[in-house]
């Protein structure tokens, strides 16, 4: 099945039959997600990075004292913040020039295995990271997170290979809603671990870093059935293999950024999901440190509301699926952006110790998370012309989870100059209402016409 054949309903029937493979690599790849990117990573770097800026400091005392790289000096506090920046723009540069690639990809199943077990090694490789290592744990999750980025334009663009434009809504829903399934389950596991780990005869860090380790194990292990499953999907035609080199990708970027000038309507919406994504992404990065450094609660605490979180997750984004089949995704989307203001502004006042009505948020996180990702990618699906769907979707995980970069270095800078997380948490509303205000200029109908495709029945 080449991509030609991708735009009628014939070759959408047979390609439906590798949606339940699709699936899978979410649950595979939201383990990392999860576990090392939600939970453990920025308590853990800034653990380790405390331990290097204050040695011989307590585990929960504060720490004022500056890191240095390249002899920037950089607050702990604010280490796991920019790894994230980092990351965000080492992806940029990268993950751009892989969509031309992935276009012209034979076996997109095979680039994506590519990808993601290339970035479970590293994952994996946080294991290793200890004492006051704390670069190593910053280079170790920058490539994880970049490989992640990798894997994922490849993943998103399958989607529109196989479901057709009234079903996209439903099958990337039903995506998130795996993964959240599955990052769940291992997070429930690493919860035991860790809640266990006295009675084991281990150290809560060895536990932690069982559980990183565990994580990238799970989004190896589960990448093969994706691999195995969607293996006879075609892309291009093999002749068009041949111009996948890295130069032509480039030369490919350069005419597709020229070419956004012909879709207004996609290129507003990449706009708005530059800022509404990153506050998303910041919030969901940020949270366990917020937690955790602002609010004292315990790392087994967090686990217990990150693991509620997911279970909840998983049926708000079957929710908001059927939310968008009424209403459309374009309307649900802007609903669900309202609804994060009003969460990140309640999360502002909290005092230290109360848990409760941080888990009272995290339901509210949980209802909007997921549809708001799943119904985004969907959305953005239909704004793309036919063919290039990876050069876009390139564009568009520059900017997905885990690499957001403008959200977190706000998120840093603002914790450098004022050591307050709430300061730093409520600075991110901006991010929502200059991306709802950015999305209400989209008209999705015209910029799917303009793209070329067929308009869904509800949009």
């Amino acid at each position: 099945m080449t991509v030609a054949e991708d735009a009628n309903p014939r070759a959408y029937a047979e390609n439906a039959r590798y949606q339940k493979s699709w699936y899978w690599y979410d649950w595979a790849n939201s383990a990392f997600v999860t576990t090392t990117q939600t939970v453990l990573f920025g308590p853990f770097i800034t653990a380790i990075a405390k331990s290097a800026a204050c040695p011989g400091i307590a585990d929960d005392a504060d720490c004022t004292k500056n890191v240095h790289f390249l002899g920037i000096p950089v607050a702990a506090g604010s280490v796991s913040s920019f790894t994230t920046t980092v990351a965000t723009i080492i992806s940029f540069v990268v993950l751009i020039a892989i969509g031309p690639i992935a276009d012209r990809s034979p076996r997109p199943a095979r680039l994506l295995g590519i990808f993601a077990f290339t970035g479970a090694v590293p994952a994996c490789l946080l294991f290793f990271v200890t004492g006051a290592n704390w670069l190593l744990g910053v280079v170790l999750m920058v490539l994880a997170t970049s490989l992640l980025g990798g894997s994922l334009v490849v993943y998103n663009s399958i989607l529109c290979r196989i479901a057709a434009p009234d079903d996209r809504d439903r099958v990337s829903s039903r995506g998130w809603a795996w993964g959240y399934l599955g990052g769940g389950l291992l997070l429930a596991i690493n919860l035991g671990l860790l809640q266990a780990a006295d009675h084991l005869g281990i150290t809560k860090g060895l536990a932690a870093r069982i559980s990183l380790l565990s994580a990238g194990l799970w989004w190896a292990a589960f990448t093969l059935i994706p691999v195995i499953g969607m293996w006879r999907l075609r892309g291009t035609p093999i002749g068009d293999a041949a111009k996948a080199t890295l130069t032509s990708s480039w030369n490919q970027l350069v005419d597709t950024a020229r070419d956004l000038k012909h879709y207004p309507h996609t290129r507003m919406f990449l706009l708005a999901y530059l800022f509404f994504n990153d506050g998303i992404q910041t919030v969901i990065n940020s949270a366990s440190i917020y937690g955790s450094e602002q609010l004292k609660f315990s790392q087994v605490q967090l686990f217990e509301l990150i693991l509620m979180v997911q279970f909840v997750a998983f049926g708000g984004a079957l929710l908001f699926g059927r939310f968008a089949a009424r209403y459309g995704a374009y309307r649900t989307v802007l609903w669900s952006l309202v609804a994060w203001i009003v969460i990140v502004a309640l999360a502002y006042p909290l005092p230290a110790g109360s848990f409760l009505p941080f888990v009272a948020l995290g339901v509210g996180i949980g209802i909007v998370l997921g549809g708001s990702q799943a119904l985004s990618r969907s959305l953005f699906s239909q704004l793309i012309p036919p063919k290039r769907e990876a050069e876009y979707f390139s564009f568009y995980q520059a900017m997905e989870r885990g690499t957001s970069w403008f959200g977190t270095l706000t998120f840093g800078v603002v914790y450098q100059l004022t050591h307050s997380y709430r300061n730093a948490i409520v600075a991110l509303i901006i991010f929502f209402v200059l991306g709802g205000w950015l999305l209400r200029k989209v008209d999705v109908r015209q910029g799917i016409l303009d793209a070329g495709n067929q308009v869904p029945h509800v949009v």
